[in-house]
């Protein structure tokens, strides 16, 4: 598949608190076929620690691609 389903973007970043709920976005975006880029980011607002992780559709991701010498 070209094109991620449902007319989602191909590329996403998720945010949220660091919790059960958050992981099982993410792996749901996993679960679709999309690649996560990167490590994810993290902060703290006073109470909760908050995660921001992007996700590339992988006909998108380039990441991976090694640099030609």
């Amino acid at each position: 598949m070209s094109q991620p389903p449902d007319g989602l973007p191909v590329y996403r970043v998720l945010t949220g608190p660091d919790d059960a709920a958050f992981c099982r976005r993410v792996s749901e975006a996993v679960a679709l076929g999309y690649r996560l880029h990167e490590g994810p980011a993290l902060t703290f607002d006073g109470e909760n620690v908050i995660v921001a992780q992007a996700v590339l559709w992988p006909a998108t991701d380039r990441s991976a691609e090694k640099p030609a010498r």
